[in-house]
């Protein structure tokens, strides 16, 4: 996040977004985490492709170019089976038109 910070000029609300409370404990509750269970002084943000697009070009380590990597390559193969499934394209639009509007209407929290 911190590389977000130094570059905040990169990432306009349409790039990222902080997650709400609710979806963050969805999330963790769908995927198995540490028992650790640390404290966490903020909600974690979410990027949309252009927003891991624009994270390739500002992180450097070997491990996050490889993760962007793969997250680009998910996206590729999501469009794929989009374009294979008409019926599955169709819902995720329909998925989208419900919850675009809540992320537009929140602005995105400063990153200083």
């Amino acid at each position: 996040m911190q590389a977000v910070k130094r570059n905040k000029d990169r990432f306009p609300a349409d790039f990222m977004f902080q997650l709400a409370l609710h979806e963050f404990t969805n999330l963790k509750s769908q995927i198995v985490t540490s028992s650790w269970g640390g404290v966490r002084r903020a909600m974690p943000y979410a990027f949309t492709e252009q927003g891991v697009a624009m994270l390739s070009g500002i992180l450097n380590s070997p491990r996050a170019v490889r993760v962007n990597i793969e997250i680009m390559r998910a996206f590729v193969r999501l469009r794929r089976m989009l374009a294979a499934d008409k019926d599955l394209a169709r819902r995720l639009d329909d998925l989208e038109k419900n919850t675009t509007p809540s992320l537009r209407s929140s602005s995105m929290p400063s990153v200083n």
